[in-house]
């Protein structure tokens, strides 16, 4: 199994704080992995909200390649971390010769653009240098948008995050979320790695998605240029979450519905049964078979968290008025946040969909069987 944690903080932490509690999961994950997401960034990002931000890995070669394409495309560096490998390198882990966090001014016109058309252009731009990367193994791109950053790496989570000195005050953040583990389903790959992004949405999960198969390819044809890759059976979680609020134009609420859609004799007493019934039955090819756990993180820096019918996979909410967590294990809530009340830590069951929102002040639980918003 994988192990999973995720913070929201008023204050900014560090990365090391998902870091040690991921370490102290370690039993629940082999160390053959990490991913690090980060949103809603402090320090000198804080004054750059609206700058698309690169992140990967890339050769010395890869990173000469990008400089021509970004220059041709009219983008200037605005800021940018580069993280050079020390020169021992780390058992488990790849060398690599650097690993970059760049943040860029729009080309000029690009301010014109409607929110929609400049997320779409940001995505292509993703998308043309993962494809020039995988064929010259060059560049491993990770996300290109503004107020993000993530970090993917093969090894033991707390030593590639000492090995990169990710305590830098460069990457504190207000939403961190963090994944140990590889895919175990597929040869190991950086691009398996959880968390998935996509136009300001992330997810990551600790589980098996066994529908995986029909699920892809109905994302794939749904003509959504962003729906690719696949690497892992994890990421389809990331691009149901996409389309059910960007493509449908559903709440957070709706989500669950479609993954793990309510059984027709519960849809017939639902305040909103006609309307998911209909839902059930357009959407069918999403219904996810677990077990799993999913924490996810929306463009206006909400936190999640949903269990699918069989909740065979841990997860626990607790924290206080301004900083909460989302993790696998208790232990790892209290590595975070040891001065909550722990008498108010919540395990959401089948039917609840765990939320803290921007304000980051509560808690919200939103079940299944409640009336659903929905659009007007």
């Amino acid at each position: 199994m994988c192990r999973l944690f995720a913070i929201t903080s008023k204050t900014p932490v560090s990365p090391m704080v998902a870091m040690e509690a991921m370490d102290i999961m370690r039993e629940g994950h082999d160390g053959s992995g990490v991913g690090l997401f980060l949103r809603d960034l402090s320090g000198p990002f804080d004054e750059m909200k609206e700058a698309p931000i690169l992140s990967g890995i890339f050769t010395e070669a890869g990173i000469k390649r990008l400089d021509r394409y970004m220059m041709d495309l009219g983008f200037m560096t605005k800021y940018k971390i580069s993280i050079k490998v020390p020169k021992v390198p780390l058992p488990g882990t790849p060398r690599r010769d650097l690993y970059l966090i760049r943040a860029y001014e729009y080309p000029e016109g690009w301010e014109t653009l409607s929110f929609q058309e400049l997320g779409q252009r940001l995505l292509n731009i993703r998308l043309q240098l993962r494809a020039m990367g995988e064929k010259e193994e060059d560049m491993i791109v990770f996300s290109f948008w503004p107020d993000v950053i993530m970090i993917k790496e093969i090894g033991d989570p707390m030593q590639v995050a000492r090995h990169l000195n990710l305590d830098r005050k460069e990457l504190h953040a207000r939403v961190i979320m963090a994944q140990g583990r590889q895919n175990t389903n597929y040869a190991i790959n950086l691009y398996a790695c959880h968390p998935f992004f996509i136009e300001g949405y992330a997810t990551m999960t600790n589980g098996e998605n066994t529908a995986f198969v029909p699920i892809r390819e109905y994302l794939l044809s749904r003509g959504v240029r962003g729906y690719t890759g696949y690497q892992s059976d994890s990421e389809v979680f990331t691009h149901i979450l996409h389309y059910t609020l960007r493509q449908l134009g559903l709440g957070i609420e709706a989500y669950k519905h479609i993954i793990t859609p309510l059984q027709d004799n519960s849809l017939e007493a639902h305040p909103n049964g006609a309307f998911l019934k209909q839902l059930k039955q357009t959407c069918r090819q999403l219904t996810i078979d677990g077990p799993n756990c999913v924490i996810g993180c929306l463009p206006d820096h909400s936190l999640f968290m949903v269990q699918d019918r069989k909740k065979l996979r841990p997860g626990v909410v607790g924290g206080k008025p301004g900083c909460w967590a989302f993790s696998s294990e208790i232990c790892g809530l209290d590595a975070a946040i040891p001065d909550r009340d722990k008498s108010k830590d919540f395990q959401p069951m089948h039917l609840d969909t765990t939320l803290v929102g921007p304000d980051r002040q509560e808690v919200k639980i939103c079940s299944q069987t409640a009336p659903l918003p929905l659009p007007r």
